[in-house]
Formats: structure tokens, C-alpha cells, sequence
């Protein structure tokens, strides 16, 4: 039997890449090879995103973009996953007639069996399964982000029922794994050459909600800063609310646990807030930055934001801009809100026209960039522990890597100017110059005598 070339595209979040990464750790060696040419693969995977519109949109046109293939390349069975099918199957089996097979969020660990269940059937096939599936620590994974770093997906699914958002019909409810498949997890990534691991999950400050007991966020960190040889631990997507004493203390005291948070707040008006179904207010969620500002040494604080919710006013949104502009934030991403049927937020009156949207969201962002380069100013003549990632692309004179202040991604780069070191080291970097997002420096003593 010969072997199928299989390229996998995976858009949207690192909790898609992991779903990406098991996919193609269960295609067996001896019948599937990986490739990145998607003009030379027999099979094409594109893993969706349908968080919000904008994610939609750029599934769709990946999926036509490579659809092209089956005319000009290799490619035999074209395969759209994830997201985008779990919640729209029958509109994409209609309107993607291209497509062979359609796949839900749950069945990441049946694509062997389904492609080769497809193979040479003209008929189009749609497998939408429960969204129930959680990997663990026995499950086949082939890790397609750089060797030093990786994601650990400790949780899927979600509980909070926020008003604007689908993920609980994508994701289904929350599931956690045991902290030991997520330590077993560790250690190997770590035994492979893994330095950093992100944590992820919907929400990782609900991680065991589900299981009940001593299952939780802050007694699985004290096991994993144990892993001999794990220099960085990441904490990412916490909610506000869910945010301890005690993980505030770990954050603190333990070296390995990164002084970096990333906090989706949405808002900070109370009756957007309110609205949105988030339990924190503006009163708490400034008592919260303030307590993590207190006391957590040197915290490189994110947060996100939505922009033209649903009766937002002007004021409202200034309100918003002011909370912005006050520099409680290293990181923010600002999104425009995303009407998603189904949802409460939906059927709200007073919907804010995309134009207003749009134009919230540049200035929410304007201001931001200007916190940001203050931020990283002050930075300049400090000492920062810098994770090597190779040589950058403007030139190969330059190495470029992140400090312990920027999740892969998702914030900004440093640049190397003095000093060599191999990818995936841990260097100290003087900080001589900044940018907006980008930080420059040399490796320290590089340029003593």
C-alpha cells in the first residue's frame, strides 16, 4: 500500500493547535507522511476557527484557497475540521461541495479511520460527533511548535456561559484532565527538549471544577516546577474571578511560574459587564489588577477587550478608553464584538454598526500602543532572561527570541543585536532599545573585552 502525504493547516488558537498536533500524532508512519507543501499533499486538513467572524472568514478562505489543489497539485480528499463544522455543518456541506469530509471538535482521534474510511468515495461524508473528546498524556501527539516550547491543554469545554459566546456548543461543557496525565504530559515534552510549556484551557482558573476534591490550578503547579530541567511555566486564559491567594502566591515565589498573566477582562462599564454575564464588576476588577500589581513582582499583565457590545455607548466606550489609557496593561488585544446566533448577546437591542466598531477598536488599540511603548522604554537598560528562537527574518544578522514578558504569538519579539547562542537557549539580555511591542538588546557581556 503506498503512503499519503498529508498537510494540515490549524487556524485560530493554541487549543486548535493541540487538536492539530493529535490528528497528525495519530497518523501512522508506515501509511501517512507529514509535509508542509500543500501543492504535494494527497490530503489536505484545515482546522477551523469560528470563535467570531473575523475567524469564520479567514476559515473560508483558507478552505478555497486549498481547494484549488485537487485541480493543480497532488490533492485527493480535502478535510475541514474543527469549529466551522461542529457548528455549521450543513451550510458548509452546501456551500463547500469541494469539501470531502467534514469533521466536529470531538473526533480528532477518528481521522485515520474516517480517511480511510473516504478514500475513493465521490459522496461527500460529515462525522459530527459529541463535543466530549479530552486527550491525556497516552495520546499520540506529533508536536508541530518549535522543540523548546509547547502548549498543555489541561482542560476543554467551559462553563461560564458568557453571553457573546459559542465555545460552549463548540467545546461542549468543561472537562479536566487528572494532574497526573498533565505532569506525566510535562515530563515528556520536557524529556523531548521542551524548556517552556503554556498552560491553556477555556478558563485554567475552573481547571478540576469538574472533578471535584484537591484537583486544581494551584495544586498542579507546585508538581510541575518540580520537572528537573522545565525552565518556564505560562499561565494563560484566567479568568478574573477564579483568580486565588494562593496562585497569586505561586506566581510570586516560584522561579519557574513566569510573572505573566493573561486575564480576559471584556469590559470594565458594570452594565456592559452585566450584560455580558461576567461576574466581576468594575469595583472588583480594580482591586484585582491593584492586589496583582502588589504582589507579584515585575508582572507582565494581558487582558483582552470587546469593543461595541451590544447597547455600548459612547460614554461607555470612553470609559473603556480611560481604564486603557491608565496603563494597567503590558498586553491587550482589543476585538470587535462578533454577533453569533444563538447566543443571548444576539437578540440584544441597540446592535453598534460595524463602522463604530471598527473605529473603537483602532483607538482602543492607539491607546494601548502608547502604554506599551512607555512600558517597554522603561525597560531599556534592564536585564531580561530571553528564550533564543533563531535568526530573524528581516536578516540573518540578527537573532531574535521572546523574554519571560511575551507568550508565543500572541505579543511581540526581542531582537539580538551582540552575542551568539543556540536556539532554544535561555540567554541575559541587556535591553538597549524598545518599540511598541519589540524589544533590542545584547546578550549580556558580549561585548566585554
Amino acid at each position: 500500500m503506498s503512503t499519503l502525504a498529508v498537510s494540515l493547516i490549524s487556524l485560530g488558537c493554541p487549543k486548535n493547535l493541540v487538536d492539530a498536533e493529535i490528528m497528525l500524532g495519530h497518523l501512522p508512519p508506515e501509511r501517512y507522511t507529514i509535509t508542509t507543501d500543500e501543492a504535494a499533499a494527497d490530503i489536505i486538513v484545515v482546522n477551523t476557527c469560528a470563535f467570531i467572524e473575523d475567524a469564520r472568514e479567514e476559515s473560508v478562505d483558507t478552505i478555497l484557497e486549498v481547494a484549488d489543489y485537487k485541480k493543480t497539485g497532488n490533492c485527493k480528499m480535502l478535510i475541514v475540521c474543527g469549529c466551522m463544522p461542529q457548528r455549521y455543518q450543513e451550510e458548509l456541506s452546501k456551500e463547500l461541495p469541494e469539501v470531502d469530509l467534514l469533521m466536529g471538535t470531538g473526533d480528532a482521534p477518528r481521522l485515520v479511520e474516517l480517511i480511510e474510511e473516504q478514500l475513493g468515495r465521490p459522496e461527500q461524508r460529515t462525522e459530527i460527533g459529541t463535543p466530549d473528546y479530552l486527550y491525556d498524556h497516552n495520546t499520540p501527539r506529533a508536536l508541530a511548535s518549535p522543540f523548546y516550547t509547547s502548549y498543555i491543554k489541561i482542560a476543554d469545554g467551559c462553563d461560564n456561559n458568557c453571553s457573546y459566546c459559542v465555545i460552549p456548543s463548540l467545546r461542549g461543557t468543561l472537562r479536566s484532565r487528572t494532574m497526573q496525565s498533565v505532569v506525566a504530559e510535562a515530563q515528556s515534552l520536557v524529556e523531548k527538549g521542551v524548556k517552556e510549556i503554556n498552560l491553556i484551557a477555556q478558563d485554567i482558573t475552573a481547571y478540576g471544577a469538574d472533578l471535584g476534591g484537591a484537583t486544581n490550578i494551584e495544586a498542579l503547579l507546585p508538581q510541575l516546577v518540580k520537572i528537573e530541567g522545565l525552565e518556564w511555566i505560562r499561565l494563560l486564559y484566567a479568568y478574573p474571578e477564579g483568580i486565588s491567594d494562593r496562585l497569586i502566591e505561586l506566581i510570586a515565589t516560584e522561579e519557574k511560574i513566569c510573572n505573566y498573566l493573561d486575564v480576559p477582562l471584556q469590559h470594565i462599564d458594570n452594565d456592559i459587564l452585566q450584560q455580558m454575564n461576567r461576574r466581576l464588576d468594575e469595583k472588583g476588577t480594580r482591586a484585582l489588577v491593584k492586589k496583582l500589581r502588589e504582589r507579584i513582582p515585575d508582572l507582565t499583565l494581558r487582558t483582552s477587550f470587546i469593543v461595541g457590545f451590544p447597547g455600548e455607548s459612547a460614554a461607555q466606550f470612553e470609559k473603556l478608553l480611560k481604564f486603557v489609557s491608565e496603563g494597567h496593561f503590558e498586553r491587550v488585544g482589543a476585538f470587535r464584538y462578533s454577533r453569533e446566533e444563538g447566543t443571548p448577546a444576539a437578540t440584544m437591542k441597540r446592535q453598534v454598526p460595524d463602522r463604530s466598531k471598527n473605529a473603537r477598536q483602532r483607538r482602543l488599540m492607539k491607546a494601548q500602543a502608547r502604554v506599551s511603548f512607555r512600558k517597554n522604554r522603561g525597560l531599556v537598560g534592564q536585564v531580561e532572561s530571553v528564550l533564543v528562537e533563531g535568526y530573524s527574518e528581516e536578516t540573518e544578522l540578527l537573532l531574535k527570541g521572546r523574554s519571560v514578558r511575551q507568550a508565543p504569538d500572541v505579543d511581540g519579539q526581542v531582537y539580538i543585536t551582540a552575542g551568539q547562542a543556540d536556539v532554544g537557549d535561555i540567554v541575559p539580555l541587556v535591553i538597549t532599545d524598545s518599540s511598541e511591542y519589540d524589544l533590542i538588546g545584547e546578550i549580556q557581556g558580549a561585548l566585554d573585552d
